[in-house]
This record gives structure tokens, C-alpha cells and sequence, in this order.
């Protein structure tokens, strides 16, 4: 009898439940719940202003995924409650919350919904900069061993400079808490009642190394006072490798769900980590990009080796028996999104209208028509900040090369093409420093909807590149890892590359690169770099500057209309 498998993918907008076959990795059914709250990002829900570059979310928003999601596709499949042998989630990371010793985020109590810092912080919450500054300025000043596993730099993004904003920003929140912990872990312990931290969180995400643990608290200490007992006071917990079995299904759920009271519950993961297995990928020299609204780019090697920018390398992070490595982009289809919604020209949308097709859609077509450094632009992709290989925030998108008689579309070309160039620029880093890349694999809604895309990817990187079959990458890798849990004797597998042998799917179209291509793109990529340096290197720091004066207007508009509520 065929046995099925849940997994939960929770994005930065929605969550998606999918029900998995684990005869083949089909998807049998699923269904999607966007969050009321989505990014919290200009207030909280009662209207408290927030600062710049604040991304907040709302923990309930996580349970109604479950609540909702989760009976749809088991009543839209028909399949037996029974025959579901595990579950698995995977999440954006690092998405961090406070709790208190009943894992209650301190957002639900009266007493802390309005201040800010008691919500959940999204991955993209990068108003902890400054703190993650002070981090790496002093570990690089006492030598510390963890900084050149991350690339010789912590992000703003990860728990340690959140957990420090917090600190310094809302000591009463920092006191007041029991636990930060990842968002991932935390839906685990509200789905089995046991909470356990995740090895590949704790490891990518706040500086844990399976063999010496966090950082020293003599390091925390000289940071600030506050931090002393952070590792032991607030990221105390249990720390599981993947496809541990977290514990059962409560019966509170099973009743929310329709699933089995104790159905096996595999402890977290990240939805970039979770998409490699489910995309066939279980050893070395290939590079699986998660392509989204950012791009997380995952590799495996068999030696730990320092790369410069890397997010991390995490002996077993991803499969049991090699070091996995991570590096990203922070925004890509977002940048994508933005020209559309902010900066395309009214007749293209009345083009698009005309022809019954939509903005993305018509741009990809006009600039298809397009070779290589014809429109003569190019842009830097970095709106949201550089999250490889430089590892700043704090800088910004640009483009050069206008004139007069730019077109629409050779500036949403230049966009695509940057965001390869920056894809380039984390493969060559990786390859040139002895962890090979000899394949892509690429993941999530981007290389579905946009060819053009794919293959200027494939040209710019002179590598081919294979599509996962699924849109839902993550889930199923979740939904693989949920199966793991449970373990053969349940109708699952003994372990993920078991699991990925039977799951794993590409399409069977595969991007070659295009010969002329990749020779043009050659002598594009080395202005890219020459651009990439002098803004993103010091050579020259106005990025920076002008990021200042936007940032103290906004503080002004922000206290103005904290005056005018009261």
C-alpha cells in the first residue's frame, strides 16, 4: 500500500502544505495560506511605527497554515489519514522569535504587543546592521575560529545580531524571555508538543559547530555585558541533526489536522536546504540554487574550506557525510518585482492588456530578442543589500549605461543579467577556492515561470543547468525529511539519500550555454566585477552615505508619527 508524506513549506508571504507520494516524490495535493499580517514592515497590527529596515511577522500566521492548510489537502486527495507516514517543514531563515517557558511568543501577551521587538524577525529584518558590525569587528579582533566559517562575516539577517539588537534596544523584551528561537522549531514544538533546535539552523544561522557548540560566553561577554549567558540562558535546547524524529503529533493537533495522534514530526529545516535531496542532489560539484524572492545557492564538499562571503559551512548541514555550504543573494525575483510594480511604464501595461498576457511575461519576450550587451546597461544587484560575497546590507542596486532611447525591457534584461552576474561571482568564489561546481540545479517558482532567465544563467556561468520538476521543492524535501522521521518500518526511509534515490526529480529539458553567449557575457562580467569592487569594497562609499540620509529622514517621519498618536 502506498504511503504519503506532509510537508509544509512556509515562505516569506504564505505557507504551503503539500501531500507527497513516497512510491515516486508526486505531489498528490496541496494548498497555500497566505498570511494575514504578511511582512510587517511600515507597523504592528495596533499601528506602532517601525524603523527602517524592519521585517516582522505575525506567529499566528504560521498556525492557521496548519490549521487550514493541512485538512485541504488531505480532504482534496482522498487518501487515508493512516497511509500519512511523517511530516517535515521547512522555513525561511533566520526567522526568530522570543518565548517564554511555555513556548508562548511574547507577542500574544497584552503587555508586550506593542513594542516591537517581543514579534517575530524575518529572515529580511536587517535593522540589526549595526549590531552585526560589532560582531564581526570583534571577532575579527580576538581571532575568534567561528568568523572564517561564515566567510568572515555574520549577517544582520542571523540570531546573534538579532538576539544582540534586542538586548541593547529592548533589554526588558531580552530579559522577559525564556528562549529566541527559529521560527521553524518553534511550529515544530506547537506540532509535537517538544521542542528541539535543528542542527542546520543552529549552524547556519547562529554560529553552532557540531564539535565546539556556540561561541564562547567570554566572547558574548566582552561584546556586552547583557550577552554574557546568551548561549546558556537564551539558545539553550536539545540540538537534533535532520530528519531526527522531533516527536508525535499532539492530540490538540491531530484534531486541528485530521492526522494521526502521533504521527512522527521531523525536527526543522530551511526551505534552501531542504530543496537539495528533493532535487536529486546528494553529493559533491553541484551547486542547487533556490530561486525565489532571494536566491540561497547550497553546495556539498568533502572538506571544510574557508570561502570568502559564504553564509556558512556546517559539517552534515544538508546530507549526513559531507560539510554543506551556503551562500545567497537577497533579493532576485523581488528586484524583479519592484520594476514591474514600481518603474515599468504605463504603455507596457496596456501592451501586455492588449495581448492578454502579463508585464513579466511580455519584458521576458521583448528581451529575449535582445544579445548580450546590446542595450549597453548594466546594473549592480543589490537592492536588498549584498548577501554574497560581501556580506552588507548596507548597500544598494544601481544601473548604468541609460539614455534617452533606453527601453523597458533592455532595463529589466539588465536586471536578469545582474542577478546572474552575482550568481558568477558566489560559483567562482566557491569553485576557485576547492569546493568544485561542475552543475546547477535550479529550484522554486523562478525557473518555472522565466526561460530567458535560466539560460542567461546557464550562459553567464558556462554551466548547465538542471530544473526541479517540482514548483514545490522545499516541501517535498521537507515532506522527504518528514518520511525519514517516521523511518522504514513506518513506510518511510532510513535516511534522506535512501529517500532522494526514490524522490528526487529533474526535468528532463536541461540550459546548456550557449558558446557566443558565454564569450560576451565573459567581457560583461568583468565590468560587473570592476563596478562590484569599487562600490562594494570601499573604493568608493556613497551607497552608504546616501543609505544615511534616508535612513535619518525616515527616523524623523517615524518619531513625528509616534507624536501625533499620542
Amino acid at each position: 500500500m502506498t504511503k504519503y508524506a506532509i510537508g509544509i513549506d512556509y515562505g516569506t508571504e504564505s505557507g504551503r502544505a503539500v501531500l507527497v507520494s513516497l512510491a515516486d516524490g508526486s505531489e498528490i495535493a496541496d494548498h497555500v495560506t497566505p498570511y494575514p499580517h504578511s511582512v510587517m514592515d511600515q507597523t504592528l497590527p495596533d499601528g506602532t511605527p517601525l524603523g527602517h529596515e524592519w521585517a516582522l511577522q505575525h506567529p499566528q500566521d504560521y498556525l492557521d497554515v496548519i490549521h487550514r492548510s493541512v485538512p485541504e489537502v488531505m480532504k482534496t486527495s482522498g487518501v487515508n489519514p493512516e497511509d500519512v507516514a511523517g511530516l517535515g517543514i521547512d522555513f525561511t531563515a533566520c526567522t526568530m522569535l522570543p518565548v517564554d517557558e511555555t513556548d508562548t511568543p511574547l507577542c500574544f501577551y497584552d503587555e508586550w504587543k506593542e513594542n516591537p521587538h517581543s514579534w517575530i524577525k524575518l529572515w529580511k529584518h536587517h535593522a540589526a546592521q549595526k549590531h552585526a558590525n560589532e560582531i564581526n569587528a570583534l571577532a575579527e579582533k580576538q581571532g575568534e575560529a567561528f568568523l572564517a566559517r561564515y566567510g568572515g562575516k555574520l549577517s544582520s539577517e542571523w540570531m546573534l545580531a538579532k538576539a544582540y539588537q534586542i538586548a541593547e534596544e529592548a533589554p526588558e523584551v531580552y530579559d522577559a524571555s525564556d528562549r529566541f528561537v527559529e521560527a521553524t522549531d518553534w511550529v515544530i514544538s506547537q506540532l509535537s508538543g517538544t521542542f528541539k533546535r535543528n542542527s542546520c539552523t543552529a549552524g547556519y544561522k547562529a554560529a553552532w559547530h557540531k564539535e565546539t557548540g556556540f561561541p564562547d560566553e567570554s566572547f558574548f561577554k566582552e561584546l556586552h555585558p547583557r550577552l554574557e549567558n546568551l548561549v546558556s540562558d537564551k539558545l539553550k535546547g536539545e540540538i537534533a541533526p535532520l530528519g531526527t524524529k522531533a516527536g508525535g503529533l499532539t492530540s490538540s493537533m491531530a484534531d486541528k489536522t485530521g492526522l494521526p495522534e502521533g504521527l512522527p514530526v521531523a525536527v526543522g529545516n530551511v526551505d534552501a536546504h531542504a530543496s537539495v535531496p528533493a532535487a536529486g542532489v546528494v553529493d559533491e560539484g553541484k551547486m542547487v540554487m533556490a530561486m525565489g524572492t532571494s536566491i540561497c545557492h547550497m553546495l556539498l564538499g568533502t572538506e571544510e574550506v574557508t570561502v570568502e562571503g559564504m553564509c556558512g559551512v556546517v559539517e552534515d548541514g544538508i546530507i549526513p557525510g559531507y560539510y554543506g555550504y551556503e551562500a545567497g543573494q537577497s533579493a532576485v525575483g523581488d528586484i524583479f518585482a519592484w520594476y514591474v510594480n514600481e518603474a515599468v511604464p504605463h504603455y507596457i501595461y496596456k501592451e501586455a492588456e492588449s495581448k492578454g498576457t502579463n508585464v513579466h511575461q511580455l519584458l521576458m519576450e521583448k528581451a529575449d530578442t535582445l544579445s548580450p550587451g546590446e542595450s549597453g546597461v548594466i546594473a549592480l544587484d543589490w537592492w536588498n543589500g549584498n548577501r554574497s560575497v560581501l556580506v552588507d546590507t548596507q548597500l544598494s542596486g544601481m544601473f548604468l549605461g541609460m539614455t534617452l532611447q533606453t527601453k523597458p525591457e533592455e532595463m529589466y534584461r539588465a536586471l536578469l543579467e545582474a542577478t546572474a552576474f552575482g550568481t558568477r561571482q558566489i560559483v567562482d568564489s566557491f569553485h576557485e577556492n576547492g569546493v568544485p561546481v561542475h552543475e546547477l540545479y535550479a529550484c522554486g517558482g523562478l525557473p518555472q515561470k522565466n526561460p530567458l532567465l535560466m539560460q542567461i544563467y546557464a550562459d553567464v556561468t558556462n554551466r548547465t543547468i538542471y530544473v526541479a520538476d517540482s514548483v514545490q521543492t522545499p516541501a517535498v524535501g521537507a515532506a522527504m525529511f518528514g518520511a525519514v522521521a517516521a523511518g522504514s518500518a513506518r513506510g518511510g526511509f532510513d535516511s534522506i539519500t535512501d529517500a532522494s534515490a526514490v524522490m528526487g526529480r529533474v526535468q528532463e529539458k536541461a540550459y546548456q550555454p550557449d558558446p557566443e553567449n558565454v564569450r560576451k557575457y565573459d567581457t560583461l562580467f568583468q565590468e560587473y566585477k570592476e563596478l562590484h569592487d569599487y562600490f562594494g569594497r570601499g573604493g568608493n562609499d556613497v551607497m552608504k552615505r546616501l543609505l544615511r540620509g534616508r535612513t535619518a529622514e525616515e527616523m524623523t517621519q517615524a518619531a513625528g508619527s509616534g507624536n501625533d498618536d499620542r
